[in-house]
């Protein structure tokens, strides 16, 4: 009834929607850096989304499971494979015992998630499944996967089900339903990642507004969960400015006195006290949190009114996957 962690990769750990209504209390947010694609893994086998997923990072583990189960792999493609055969990605796949899940060379993207029916057995802590790796609690005692850990699983699956009918029968009824992924959820391949102005928008240089909607900026290798530092021409005010702190978000452009802009990212700090340039408009936060060190990237504007509109499409469209799946759900429950 457990997954075997034969070989931890770069980066495992445990993330859900993330650890709300704390952050007057210090504790951050964390959680997923991939909403969409954790959101989709958990969909497409059968639960809700606010389970946690296994975020995987460039290089992935080696798992091996004890018994059966139904999981989907979402996000980057990291060349997954089930005992050294490729597997379909974005699909539900019914899981025999001692079944070795492997992942090999980085085909696109950085963070794959895996989710599995029924969720894992972890513990809640305060709300949330996520890991907090900088203050060690959460998920897996509080930290990335490591060799021989064992992770319990809430609903593995019986070689025979409720239904009277085995692995097989279930894998074929799972394969046939039909399962269609609009863009805004399969995933973006957009040039430009949108952004929305920021309150002290008019505060910075005419000429650092323009080149941060025309010029490349480069991710740091110095950048990580919490935050991506950005190389490319300096950001400038055109008065120093003091600050009081002010709550953070997934996706602010905060700019320190050095000129070069850093992105906050899913393990951001509650509070900060950086001039803030702009925001990054929640719809692209999937196609930078799939970006790494080296990666370039180029920002355009889009107003409010239509960030809230394509945040609300996708909204939608995740709502009819979830009405589409309804076969895929009824099929793992009653096995």
């Amino acid at each position: 009834m457990t997954i075997r962690i034969l070989k931890p990769g770069m980066l495992s750990s445990f993330q859900d929607e993330g650890r709300t209504g704390h952050q007057p209390l210090g504790v951050s947010v964390v959680g997923a850096m991939d909403q969409r694609a954790h959101r989709l893994a958990n969909t497409l086998v059968g639960n809700v989304t606010d389970l946690a997923s296994l975020e995987i990072t460039i290089t992935g583990p080696a798992l091996q499971f004890t018994q059966a189960c139904c999981i989907a792999v979402c996000g980057a493609d990291l060349s997954p494979t089930l005992n050294g055969k490729p597997v379909a990605m974005n699909r539900p796949l019914i899981i025999r015992a001692q079944d070795e899940l492997q992942f090999g060379a980085r085909k696109y993207g950085t963070r794959a998630y895996l989710a599995v029916h029924g969720g894992f057995a972890i513990p809640d802590v305060l709300g949330s499944q996520s890991t907090y790796l900088r203050s060690h609690f959460g998920g897996w005692h509080g930290r990335a996967l490591k060799r021989g850990d064992e992770i319990p699983l809430q609903r593995p699956l019986d070689e025979i089900g409720k239904d009277g009918n085995g692995l097989e029968a279930l894998a074929l009824a799972l394969w046939s339903v039909k399962l269609y992924l609009p863009g805004v959820i399969s995933g973006s391949t957009r040039a430009r990642i949108r952004l929305i102005k920021s309150q002290q928008w008019e505060e910075f240089t005419p000429a650092s507004r323009e080149a941060l909607l025309t010029q490349p900026y480069r991710i740091s290798p110095d950048s990580e969960r919490m935050g991506y530092r950005l190389q490319g021409p300096d950001i400038l005010m055109t008065k120093p400015r003091q600050m009081i702190s002010e709550a953070t978000t997934f996706g602010t452009i905060q700019v320190p006195a050095g000129g070069q802009p850093i992105v906050l990212m899913a393990d951001r700090q509650t509070t900060g006290g950086y001039p803030k340039i702009a925001y990054v408009a929640t719809v692209d936060l999937p196609l930078l949190a799939q970006m790494g060190p080296g990666d370039i990237m180029q920002f355009e504007l889009v107003s409010l009114e239509a960030a809230q509109a394509l945040d609300t499409a996708r909204t939608r469209a995740f709502i009819d996957l979830a009405q589409a799946l309804a076969p895929v759900r009824t099929l793992l429950l009653n096995h």
